[in-house]
């Protein structure tokens, strides 16, 4: 099983659409968590509303802190920034050496507008992020070593699916 943390800062989107997105497209070889640097304490009810319409009624996930993760839980192997802010903050040390990468999503909780409006800002990020998700699913973990893995999971946080040609946070 290889243990992926998604990290933000706010643990309210971004984080909780890769979270859910990995253990979806893991099938069973991945475990996602996610957390967040300073936590809203709630999901953002369009990322609830995102994930259910998209079939992934069985999402439990919380907004939580980083330091849960820090201490007393699984020993992580891959640990990605999905926003900017987090990736500046200095990071707790994460036991075991995971492999790290910045997946930068443009935040859709500051989307601003009509609720149709928002929610497309969510399902960019979700695109963007399930694009990320299943190309990191593909590659063979567990054979790749350490070098060659850092560089294909920052590759990967450069990329955008299909359709998507602007650059992203």
């Amino acid at each position: 099983m290889v243990n992926v943390l998604f990290l933000c800062t706010g643990n309210s989107a971004r984080s909780v659409l890769a979270e859910a997105l990995m253990n979806h497209w893991g099938e069973g070889r991945f475990r996602a968590y996610s957390a967040g640097s300073q936590p809203t304490g709630r999901i953002n009810p369009l990322a609830a509303q995102l994930l259910s319409g998209m079939g992934m009624t069985d999402y439990q996930g919380r907004s939580k802190s980083w330091d849960e993760f820090a201490a007393d839980a699984p020993s992580m192997d891959l640990i990605f920034t999905v926003c900017d802010s987090a990736a500046a903050e200095t990071c707790p040390i994460w036991p075991g050496h995971p492999s790290t990468a910045h997946w930068g999503t443009e935040d859709p909780a500051t989307a601003e507008g009509s609720e149709d409006e928002r929610m497309a800002a969510f399902e960019r990020a979700f695109r963007i992020l399930q694009h990320r998700v299943k190309s990191c699913v593909k590659l063979p973990v567990e054979q790749l070593g350490a070098e060659q893995l850092q560089q294909r999971l920052v590759e990967i946080g450069r990329s955008l699916p299909e359709g998507e040609d602007k650059e992203v946070k």
